[in-house]
């Protein structure tokens, strides 16, 4: 038998209708970039991340959502809501103004995990899209979650994981989709100190390893078996998010993540070890950008205007992690007390997860075929069967490269 006890640590702050078909990769032909007007309202500074919009109402059945970047099987029920669509500009061009206001919804609190989002809203590129203004929704422990804010059309788009996405979309037959991911390797890791160091999966037998309870027990019980190890092996330790149980020593290693709590473990003055599940069997992408079928076909252009920005901004926060770090201890997550250097730390970790093969050959937060095979062999593990064709689409995001070709990597 498995066996698990507790160490306590204060936690850290009906299917819609069909996609139009999609364009191989191979038919692309470059469109000349469009060009927009920079705009500012009467000269003065545009307000950014307006008031919070208030999260759709919640069944007093449904569970609480995981404070974690990926909320998997049953850690989220939502309702698929009735969707009130809005159309795009019907000729494709975005002339400022035009798209309406812009609300994302973010899936933990303001930190440099956003840095594309803070500098395409801060930069003004939100606006030059064509949207009026633009809401940047936190996330964290008492956020909801992005599934349940675009099926309640409460937000344009959210930030997820093709896996939560994906058993909403096997389980509830939500009508999901993600458009692409800003993170082309996922950031879970299984951190350990060099006091006991772990640095393959076979090192897990016999260590005491931290588990928070949701969405790390899925990630924990996946990498257990794609790696062929027992869980009766393992002593599974219950901790919440926090790294000070491995820290503590109360744990010989932890899933955390290698922007975030890695990061506090090295800043406490330990060596931090880590064993990275996107390495080791569990390659899914993260950070990714989720709305419903219904906006696909009624909001094309407004979803095309939100990349096209977040591309922009995202290619500013990989050439600049040091004023992407500022942005979110002096500007976005000012109020949250943030570590200046924790930050600079996390930017700089993130731009690792950024970019890839992929994206340095077809552009930011493409997904390639064969990684979302990937993604889709990893929901199938998990008992959730999901069409590849059908539930990707990279039809967005070819179209805004098509008519951007400026954001192509050089």
């Amino acid at each position: 038998m498995r066996s698990t006890r507790c160490a306590g640590a204060p936690a850290r702050p009906g299917p819609g209708p069909r996609r139009p078909p999609r364009t191989p990769r191979a038919a692309r032909s470059p469109i000349p970039r469009r060009t927009t007007a920079r705009t500012r309202t009467s000269g003065k500074k545009r307000p950014r991340c307006t008031a919070v919009l208030p999260p759709p109402p919640r069944s007093p059945e449904s569970p609480p959502r995981p404070p974690a970047d990926c909320s998997l099987a049953g850690a989220l029920a939502a309702p698929a809501l009735a969707l009130a669509g809005r159309s795009g500009s019907a000729d494709g061009e975005s002339a400022g103004g035009d798209l309406g206001t812009l609300e994302v919804n973010q899936n933990w609190i303001r930190t440099t995990e956003f840095a594309g989002e803070y500098f395409a809203d801060s930069r003004g590129y939100y606006t030059d899209a064509g949207f009026t203004e633009v809401t940047l929704i936190p996330g964290g422990p008492s956020g909801t979650s992005s599934e349940a804010m675009v099926l309640s059309n409460s937000a344009l788009v959210g930030m997820t994981t093709p896996l939560a996405a994906g058993s909403m979309v096997a389980g509830e037959e939500a009508p999901l989709v993600p458009l692409g991911a800003k993170f082309q390797r996922n950031p879970f890791t299984i951190c350990s100190t060099s006091a006991t160091p772990i640095t393959t999966p076979a090192d897990l037998v016999g260590k005491r390893i931290g588990v928070a309870t949701g969405t790390n027990e899925v990630l924990f019980d996946a990498l257990l078996e794609v790696n062929g190890i027992d869980p009766a092996d393992v002593e599974r330790v219950t901790v919440q998010f926090d790294p000070q149980p491995l820290i503590n020593g109360e744990v010989d290693g932890q899933i955390c993540t290698l922007t975030n709590e890695a990061i506090t473990v090295s800043l406490a003055g330990l060596e931090a070890v880590n064993l990275p599940l996107a390495d080791n069997g569990l390659p899914f992408v993260s950070g990714a950008f989720v709305t419903t079928l219904q906006n696909v076909a009624e909001r094309r252009e407004e979803l095309k205007g939100f990349l096209a920005a977040t591309v922009r901004g995202w290619k500013d926060a990989l050439a600049d992690p040091e004023e992407s770090a500022r942005l979110a201890y002096e500007e976005y997550g000012a109020d949250l007390g943030l570590d200046p250097e924790k930050e600079r730390r996390q930017a700089e970790a993130q731009n690792q997860l950024v970019v890839s093969d992929e994206t340095d050959a077809n552009g930011l937060f493409t997904i390639s075929d064969e990684l979302a095979a990937k993604n889709i062999e990893l929901l199938a593990l998990a008992g959730h069967e999901v069409d590849q064709d059908a539930f990707f689409d990279p039809t967005l995001l070819q179209e805004v490269y098509e008519e951007n070709p400026d954001l192509l990597p050089a």
